[in-house]
């Protein structure tokens, strides 16, 4: 997709919801632990923030969205577009997003739907209620970002377990004369198999046999239910297009690198972003990192990165951010937003 710009639309506020329980993974036994060191080094990833029963992405984006009004002051009547982005919703039917409507007590003319995307979801996300609110004068939107991953993957599995986590967030937007956002998204779909739950769906509907775990080799156990991932061919895309989609959103938008104060990528694994980093000869102050203490919170793991990264930096002085997301479909894509009007929420834990 060609480069585009989201005119009179002012990113107001972002707040974090996650699961106060997790695991270490130096004390995980699926890693041997001569080798969790290395993994943890490689992957940035120590700590993983696990739901508890009963909690789903849509609890911790409700509770995220309440910090924000609360934080903001914001009438449930002001908010005419709500969003959610998730792969892992409350029901097959109805969409989440009208339940969280009923729950924050939005009006009835408060337009709602799902996408169902991850790691590429909260740039996605941003360009859709943008869009929407570009043309809606006077009103609001939230956008609620976030998953549950480990409620789809295998705990024998080693490619997934000891890399995912579970986060909500919730992003208040508001038109506002004058203001601009610049994106760049892409797709392709013959990589749709690299992040995959194959089970479960009208393709390969659930059945007894779907819940069977299957070993494909040491350490690699799942059922068609839970998710596959094929790590090297994910690093070779990333490492293919990030860097580019990246300058190209930067062209688009008439800046420079020098210009970013932060850039706030997708947080897949340590290794992806150092060498996407690289690439673009970006100082390490201006990439934060979240990985270390909650993993990889696929669609919410921008506005993580944030609230945890970057919330004294923007309340303090405001930034100019540039996001990037990519992964699952395959699907990646840049943004370049402003944030000197933001109010970035204490993160919550429950």
């Amino acid at each position: 997709m060609s480069s585009f710009a989201v005119h009179n639309v002012s990113l107001r506020g972002v707040s974090a919801c996650v699961p106060a329980a997790g695991e270490d993974n130096m004390q995980l036994d699926l890693i041997p632990e001569a080798q969790r060191e290395i993994f943890v080094q490689t992957t940035g990833i120590r700590y993983r923030r696990i739901a508890a029963q009963g909690t789903t992405a849509a609890d911790l984006c409700r509770i995220s969205a309440e910090k924000i009004m609360r934080d903001l002051s914001w009438q449930p009547d002001d908010i005419g577009v709500l969003i959610l982005v998730t792969q892992t919703p409350d029901y097959v039917i109805p969409n989440s997003s009208s339940v969280i409507q009923h729950e924050l007590g939005l009006p009835g003319d408060c337009l709602t739907m799902d996408i169902n995307l991850g790691c590429s979801g909260y740039v996605y996300g941003l360009s859709v209620i943008g869009s929407l609110l570009q043309n809606m004068p006077g009103r609001k939107g939230l956008l609620l970002v976030g998953d549950c991953s480990s409620a789809i993957v295998s705990k024998g599995d080693k490619a997934t377990y000891p890399l995912f986590s579970d986060a909500g967030s919730a992003t208040a937007v508001e038109y506002k004369d004058g203001e601009e956002w610049y994106f760049d998204l892409h797709t392709d779909g013959g990589g749709y198999d690299n992040i995959m739950v194959k089970g479960g769906g009208m393709r390969h509907p659930f059945s007894i046999r779907s819940m069977e775990p299957v070993a494909y080799g040491p350490g690699e156990v799942r059922s068609d239910l839970q998710m596959r991932l094929d790590g090297v061919n994910i690093f070779n895309f990333a490492l293919r297009e990030v860097a580019p989609n990246i300058e190209t959103v930067m062209a688009a938008a008439k800046v420079k690198s020098d210009n970013i104060d932060y850039f706030v990528l997708h947080q897949a694994n340590r290794l992806i972003l150092e060498c996407v980093r690289k690439k673009l000869k970006t100082p390490t102050e201006k990439f934060p990192y979240s990985l270390y203490d909650y993993g990889n919170t696929s669609s919410a793991s921008i506005p993580v990165t944030i609230v945890t990264q970057l919330q004294h930096a923007v309340n303090d002085s405001g930034a100019r951010i540039l996001l990037s997301g990519f992964g699952v479909g395959l699907s990646w894509g840049a943004a370049v937003i402003d944030m000197s009007n933001a109010h970035i929420a204490d993160l919550v834990e429950i």
